[in-house]
């Protein structure tokens, strides 16, 4: 069972966008129902509070006793750089290789994003799961949100 979940800031939006959102609310719904835990960082924040007004209240009207904050130190700031300097992704993807970063220096059980071009894509996560292997550290499942608790509501 997932017990603690790094969201990126494009699930939060999912919400919201017909494309996404008939998978992303029963992925919210879940979250909330299980008491699954999501770890937020100020990076999330930063993006969050950037997004229209709706992607802030929907942020805000998550349970306190949800929230695990994870603070980017120095050591998430350095395999992120890692994830760059060996071309996983240029470095306009800096916010993204530091979500990855945290969710994986966090042990998250997993990194939830509708970001397919930068986060939820094959070669990409093998590239930042081999840079993890190398360094030392877990390998970071990155799923989408319709991937996360469909088995679990099934049985």
């Amino acid at each position: 069972m997932i017990k603690r979940i790094y969201i990126d800031t494009s699930v939060f939006g999912g919400y919201f966008d017909s494309e996404f959102e008939l998978q992303t609310k029963p992925f919210f719904e879940t979250i909330l129902t299980q008491g699954t835990i999501i770890l937020i960082s100020e990076i999330i924040e930063l993006e969050i509070y950037k997004a229209p007004e709706h992607i802030v209240a929907l942020f805000e009207s998550l349970p306190e006793q949800l929230i695990e904050r994870v603070e980017l130190t120095d050591e998430a700031r350095q395999l992120a750089e890692t994830y760059i300097t060996e071309k996983v992704v240029g470095r306009t993807s800096m916010a993204d290789c530091q979500h990855i970063a945290l969710a994986t220096i966090s042990k998250a059980d997993v990194l939830v994003s509708w970001n397919f071009k930068h986060i939820v894509n094959l070669e990409r996560i093998r590239g930042y799961n081999s840079i993890n292997f190398r360094e030392g550290y877990q390998m970071t499942e990155i799923r989408t949100p319709n991937e996360i608790f469909r088995n679990e509501d099934n049985n």
